[in-house]
């Protein structure tokens, strides 16, 4: 990896972390720290030797020793962050789901294309390597046309009510948080953009979306069903059925194996690829190849897809964010 492209991040939380640990082990480190509770930044920099620390996170904005900005703070958060990144001349690597809505990525997106920066959604699923292999069976043609894709996500959160999952000041809800998942998936293996859903919502008391059971269609007649829950645990589990086999794939967000089971035969495959724990190391890598200019790697023209989606659901359903009002 280039040694000379500098990172920073925005917020020292669980992901922060996974990045911290991820640059090192490509033998990197990150550049500079920032966070909204300075002593946790100070910290933060002590456990993985970073130099420096912003007295003001927004510093981090407009520091010329950076390059790019991994924003790893609440989904409500990122517009305004990535704004000040981008007009900046900062690239940023943003944790999903990227914005709130359709509207807040459209301007990112604009403001990105006006400052000739790179724009990236922390996606695991457009980067782990199980996914780059099998994107390469299904266009073999070996398996056939994708027919259908069938989603489980499910969490079993206690009902803390303040708690970021339920919360709608934080903007919790099952969509943003695991939905962005399940739909990723499904958009990077079909051939088009979903363009008819249909959709039921169970509420959380707080107002957000606590369950869903979401059915998709393209213009190729493939078809999705996604079930997803924050008060209920499901597997992690994706099912592609092909013409000539189906595709099972269990901890999808971070998978590091698939098997596929052959319709005519009987037989199973089972296919190896990446690891579970480098989840971030790929990212990391494929957004530093981005800045490098391989335009073919962020897939962001997924990630608007999937935003959109996002977004046509939660206003089917009248769900909004204090910042939407």
């Amino acid at each position: 990896m280039d040694k000379d492209i500098r990172w920073a991040v925005l917020g020292t939380g669980v992901i922060a972390n996974e990045m911290a640990v991820a640059l090192q082990k490509n033998g990197k480190s990150l550049a500079a720290v920032g966070n909204r509770t300075h002593a946790k930044a100070l910290a933060f920099a002590e456990k993985y030797g970073i130099e420096k620390v912003y007295d003001d996170y927004n510093d981090m904005f407009v520091d010329p020793d950076i390059d790019v900005v991994y924003i790893t703070t609440p989904h409500n958060t990122h517009l305004e962050f990535m704004k000040k990144a981008i007009e900046n001349g900062k690239h940023i690597l943003v944790e999903k789901s990227i914005t709130l809505n359709s509207d807040e990525l459209d301007q990112a997106l604009s403001l990105a294309r006006e400052n000739g920066v790179i724009i990236g959604e922390a996606m695991t699923i457009f980067h782990m390597p199980i996914y780059k292999k099998l994107k390469e069976i299904i266009d073999s043609g070996k398996l056939g046309k994708v027919n259908l894709i069938t989603m489980n996500f499910g969490s079993f959160k206690e009902y803390d009510m303040n708690n970021r999952f339920f919360n709608r000041n934080l903007a919790g809800g099952a969509m943003l948080d695991i939905g962005v998942y399940a739909l990723s998936f499904i958009r990077w293996f079909m051939e088009a953009k979903p363009n008819q859903l249909l959709s039921q919502v169970k509420q959380a008391p707080t107002g957000v979306d606590e369950q869903a059971s979401l059915l998709l269609m393209n213009e190729a007649g493939q078809m999705a069903t996604v079930m997803l829950s924050l008060h209920s645990k499901q597997p992690k589990r994706g099912m592609i059925s092909c013409e000539k086999g189906y595709i099972e794939i269990m901890e999808y967000p971070r998978a590091w194996e698939a098997t596929i089971t052959y319709t005519e035969s009987g037989l199973t495959e089972v296919i190896k690829e990446g690891e579970h724990a480098e989840a971030l190391v790929y990212e990391l890598a494929d957004m530093e190849s981005a800045i490098r200019g391989d335009t073919g790697v962020m897939h962001l023209d997924y990630t608007k897809d999937v935003m959109d989606m996002m977004t046509a659901f939660r206003r089917e359903w009248g769900f909004t964010y204090p910042e939407e009002e």
